[in-house]
């Protein structure tokens, strides 16, 4: 009978343990596009300079912005938008 007890309980253990690992698939899913916008940069997370996510306000916003810029002449871009001179444009 002892053993039998054990095998059950080593059966409960397995089986809550499976279903935690296959409960955190699904937590991770939907929280990691959140909490990654959390972590500092300098800890890997997104840079300062990165555009915003698709699917947000701020995002249309800056398709808009882009689109704008995009339509306009060159000469009237502005600085920001030349790409820098490369030190090896002369070499051959």
């Amino acid at each position: 009978m002892l053993i039998r007890a054990r095998h059950i309980t080593t059966l409960a253990a397995l089986s809550l343990a499976g279903f935690a690992l296959s409960g955190c698939g699904t937590i991770n899913e939907k929280l990691a596009a959140g909490v990654s916008d959390a972590i500092p940069a300098w800890a890997g997370g997104m840079p300062a300079d990165a555009p915003p996510r698709p699917g947000t306000v701020k995002y249309d916003e800056f398709m808009k912005e882009r689109e704008r810029k995009r339509l306009m002449p060159a000469a009237e871009r502005g600085e920001e938008a030349k790409p820098a001179p490369s030190s090896q444009d002369a070499v051959h």
